[in-house]
């Protein structure tokens, strides 16, 4: 199993420093990856927090400071950016961090965030199905083109091209998540279930995509600060044994050295080392 940790991106832990420092942490600690959350605008809503830096340039901050761990969005609404933009974005952020970029895209469940952005809202779903053909597209197609139900460009350049070739993770928990995830994704995360409801998730996945090389994710809440290790370490078991590969975790604090102090007591739990 492999273990990823979420930067302090949101909230009042979160700043340049803090997030220098957790992503330089997690590094040194050994995690897997470093992951961070995405919403644009936040109108009126209890979640997540209003004071949230951008994904993918907290992932640039992070990926400067390390060398190796990877850099992850979890999740990335897709549907809320334009593809061509998206896909030169990501390229450029796994070029310069000599590929490290995985992505768990999403459609994003907020209609009032759509709203304040000017975008659609009911079709998200086939707009983000059209965007993961053409995040593909561009970096395998130079000169690339597309013609889709909604979007549609002739042929052009978008440069530079990933350093590897980018996972694309299905976020989500809906039968269209489900059916994305195994026609065009290259893994499923799951957000925020137990062992237990996990396991049907596992399976409905799974048969249909069997292979070891489509990923089984999971974001969770796993805070040592809060949470009695026995659970900790018994749900890292039991994740594992329902065919779990990949867990992302976020703390709850609220201060950077309570972030960072979560992150250390939880390499030590679920067995991460340098």
């Amino acid at each position: 199993m492999r273990f990823g940790v979420h930067l302090p991106q949101y909230g009042s832990a979160a700043g340049p420093e803090a997030i220098r420092r957790a992503a330089v942490q997690a590094e040194q600690l050994g995690f897997d990856d470093v992951w961070v959350s995405d919403h644009i605008v936040s109108p009126g809503q209890d979640y997540p927090s209003p004071y949230l830096f951008d994904p993918l340039l907290t992932l640039t901050w992070a990926g400067a400071v390390t060398a190796r761990i990877g850099l992850g969005t979890s999740v990335l609404v897709l549907p809320q950016r334009h593809p061509l933009e998206l896909a030169n974005a990501l390229a450029s952020l796994d070029a310069l961090s000599a590929g490290r970029v995985t992505i768990v895209g999403g459609v994003g469940w907020s209609e009032a965030e759509f709203a304040a952005l000017d975008q659609t809202f009911g079709n998200r779903g086939r707009r983000t199905d059209e965007i993961i053909d053409i995040l593909r597209a561009c970096w395998r197609d130079d000169p690339v083109e597309f013609e889709g139900a909604c979007y549609r460009f002739a042929p052009l350049r978008v440069l530079p091209t990933p350093a590897h070739p980018i996972p694309i993770w299905i976020g989500g928990s809906s039968e269209a998540a489900f059916v994305r995830a195994v026609g065009k994704g290259d893994g499923f995360q799951m957000i925020g279930v137990d062992p237990a409801g996990a396991r049907p998730m596992v399976e409905r996945v799974r048969r249909d995509r069997p292979e070891t090389t489509f990923t089984v994710s999971l974001r969770t809440g796993w805070d040592p600060q809060g949470m009695e290790a026995d659970r900790i370490r018994r749900e890292r078991d039991e994740f594992e044994a329902v065919g779990v590969q990949h867990v992302v975790s976020a703390p709850w604090r609220r201060t950077p050295d309570e972030w960072l102090r979560s992150v250390e007591l939880l390499a030590g739990l679920v067995g991460v080392t340098p």
